[in-house]
């Protein structure tokens, strides 16, 4: 550049301000928006980036540990029972029976609760009444599973041995599923910390999903006479997949569920129907078992039972969120 053009860029500050405006839009143009949003979308999408890449290297860690379980034993480690670490033979279907048996049982007790509380929350209570109460349902979920299930030894426990497995033993006894000495541990005792665990999780969604539906299919109902029950029963019926989606959550939750299940279910492995049994889980014997690992086999194994519910759960949670997903967009969409 030439003495002349330097003095004339230093005596003409306007041209230097339109040089700095070119010199600006070229660089917007290289990163084709905003430089501040290239960097915050481009930060965020790398950030999602390692979340994915976590979990596929836990995927990945998990296939490679359980890798020589696997090899020796192949689809029969899903259909046998045998779990001897002496001989070496493992079989998972105990404990997979277990989780299945102790999760929908959880269920079958923690939807009916969850439902009413929802329903309240959603189309009876009071605003001044509803954030309370619900504030106090969520809690439920912030509290360790270290303390439910401390809980569930010290009260629990005692409670159903002394008065509940008796009771139910002497007028349902004929029923397989009443059937058994009341040890207090086992099966019922499982199901009922499960219930109290995924009540929450349940609750929430379903009222977020009752919610969503419209307030003028409420009004239309309203107007045409129906009851208070009548339009409840209205919105359960357009609620009713994203019911189905968070009793699903609930369940992932209560499949992976690992030391309240462990201190109250029993640790026996064994499959009975009886609620009065103990019993075992994937995640429970996991736990238990997991630092008596002596051979590589035995160690294997328990890697792979960890693959298998890794499995179970993503595949339960990803079902459950695409149905709550799918409800509440068709009824955002109406509203729009």
């Amino acid at each position: 550049m030439s003495e002349k053009t330097k003095e004339e860029n230093i005596l003409n500050p306007k041209q230097q301000k339109k040089n700095s405006a070119a010199s600006l839009f070229n660089l917007k143009r290289l990163f084709r928006k905003n430089p501040g949003d290239f960097i915050f979308e481009n930060t965020t999408r790398f950030l999602a980036f390692v979340v994915l890449s976590i979990t596929f290297l836990m995927a990945y860690t998990m296939i490679q540990q359980s890798l020589p379980s696997i090899k020796a034993f192949g689809w029969k480690f899903l259909t046998t029972t045998e779990w001897d670490p002496v001989t070496d033979v493992y079989g998972s279907l105990t404990y997979v029976f277990g989780t299945l048996y102790t999760s929908l049982i959880a269920l079958l007790i923690s939807i009916p609760l969850s439902l009413g509380v929802a329903i309240f929350l959603s189309e009876i209570a009071p605003k001044w009444l509803e954030q309370p109460i619900s504030v106090l349902v969520e809690l439920l979920a912030a509290i360790p599973s270290i303390v439910y299930g401390l809980f569930g030894i010290f009260v629990m426990v005692p409670w159903l041995r002394e008065t509940v497995e008796p009771y139910l033993g002497d007028k349902f006894g004929s029923i397989p599923l009443f059937q058994g000495a009341p040890y207090g541990f086992g099966i019922l005792a499982a199901s009922l910390i499960l219930s109290i665990m995924i009540l929450p999780i349940i609750t929430s969604i379903s009222r977020d999903v009752m919610k969503s539906i419209p307030d003028s299919q409420r009004a239309a109902a309203y107007a045409l006479g129906a009851t208070k029950w009548e339009v409840t029963k209205i919105v359960l019926s357009g609620s009713k997949s994203g019911i189905l989606g968070a009793a699903l959550l609930g369940m992932g939750r209560a499949v992976g569920e690992t030391m309240a299940v462990t201190m109250v279910i029993g640790n026996r492995a064994d499959i009975s129907w009886s609620l009065f049994d103990p019993g075992h889980t994937m995640a429970s014997v996991i736990a238990n078992e997991f630092t008596e690992a002596t051979s590589n086999l035995y160690l294997s194994s328990l890697v792979e039972i960890a693959l298998l519910l890794f499995v179970i759960t993503i595949i339960l949670n990803s079902i459950a969120r695409f149905i709550v997903w799918k409800v509440t967009k068709k009824y955002k969409t109406v509203a729009a």
